[in-house]
């Protein structure tokens, strides 16, 4: 992608962005002031961040920079009102939040892309250049009751460990003509990550899940024309492992649960996923989709990519349209999907019989 009037995220202290976030339990990484930092515009961020409590107040952000919060130890930042991010077409991302054991609470406030000034229906791969994520949480601890509306691109990255997401709304309902790639939440952590009693409506992957271990997607709504819960797409030399998908609600989606892996990558797995309690409903192509030869849908398979210990516990019921696949399964051959997938918790109704090719199922209903 070539961004036009690209600028610099602004760094309030060194970071690395590859880098994994450190974790609780880990060395202070940074001390603050017993004070309160109020956070009213852009050129006040600066001095905030030293304190331990952090307020923000309603603002209108600087175009072209990150709104980057590197808050201490153990802060406490609370929004008192919305954070609007004006139109201004560079790489994003439009906020950051970073530090060890923070609290984060957005008190029912919204962050504001705009994004509705950028759709065109083309998305991240041409138009206008979009920026993306709109917020990146890479701090531990927690991130609570906010609300994220319209992002130009990609809602929610999540790159830090040991954090918990709850009463998030990802709402880019007013995009269902024009939006794309527009996921709600995305996540590359070393885990754990827990998210929680929130609610997404857009137009590509509710979830996805592209690094990480430890990581619980729980009690969660999902709406609009979504890609559904997905894990990957999953690149060469990647890991994704101990995910506990459960208790969620699909309405309406493209796809309802999905495993996708790139045809040509290689040195990966992904293992010990378990499903537990989702109701599906709606579903407009495949309810269930296990799928080794992306970016194609049911193209040829690749074997770099080991997927195993797929279990569906308890109940998970899905409900598909009329021209919808119920399940397929499209793997390279039994070696890279190794073992016998348990799916004696997974009804699927409507459409029509899919194929499942080189893998082992017992139990289920499809």
């Amino acid at each position: 992608m070539i961004f036009s009037k690209l600028a610099p995220a602004v760094v309030l202290a060194t970071v690395v962005f590859a880098a994994p976030a450190i974790e609780v339990t880990e060395a202070p990484r940074k001390v603050g002031k017993r004070c309160t930092g109020t956070i009213s515009s852009y050129s006040s961020v600066a001095a905030a961040v030293a304190c331990t409590t952090i307020v923000i107040n309603a603002f209108t952000m600087d175009k072209g920079v990150t709104l980057e919060i590197d808050a201490p130890d153990g802060a406490t930042i609370t929004m008192n009102g919305d954070i609007s991010f004006p139109y201004y077409q560079w790489a994003g991302p439009l906020m950051i939040v970073k530090g060890n054991s923070v609290t984060f609470n957005g008190n029912g406030h919204s962050l504001k892309g705009n994004g509705d000034q950028y759709w065109d229906g083309e998305g991240t791969s041409g138009g206008s250049t979009k920026p993306a994520p709109l917020l990146r949480i890479n701090h531990s601890g927690t991130f609570t009751n906010t609300i994220v509306k319209n992002a130009p691109a990609r809602g929610v990255a999540i790159g830090g460990a040991n954090v918990v997401v709850s009463s998030v709304t990802v709402d880019n309902s007013d995009g269902d003509s024009l939006g794309k790639n527009t996921d709600g939440f995305d996540v590359s952590s070393d885990g754990p990550v827990t998210i929680q009693s929130s609610k997404v409506h857009g137009q590509d992957d509710c979830l996805a899940i592209n690094r990480g271990n430890k990581i619980t997607f729980t009690g969660n709504t999902c709406t609009g024309p979504t890609h559904g819960i997905s894990i990957g797409s999953i690149k060469s030399d990647t890991t994704v492992s101990n995910v506990v998908i459960s208790n969620n609600v699909v309405t309406g989606a493209v796809n309802g649960l999905r495993i996708k892996t790139v045809s040509d990558a290689t040195n990966s797995v992904v293992n010990t996923v378990t499903y537990s309690g989702n109701t599906l409903s709606g579903i407009t192509k495949y309810g269930v989709l296990i799928d080794q030869s992306y970016p194609d849908t049911l193209g040829t398979p690749g074997t770099g990519v080991i997927i195993e210990g797929i279990t569906f516990s308890g109940t998970n019921t899905v409900s598909v349209g009329s021209s919808a696949k119920r399940l397929e399964i499209n793997c390279g051959s039994t070696s890279s999907c190794p073992g016998t997938w348990n799916l004696a918790g997974l009804t699927i109704t409507g459409g029509s019989v899919g194929a499942i090719k080189n893998a082992k199922v017992s139990g289920g209903t499809y």
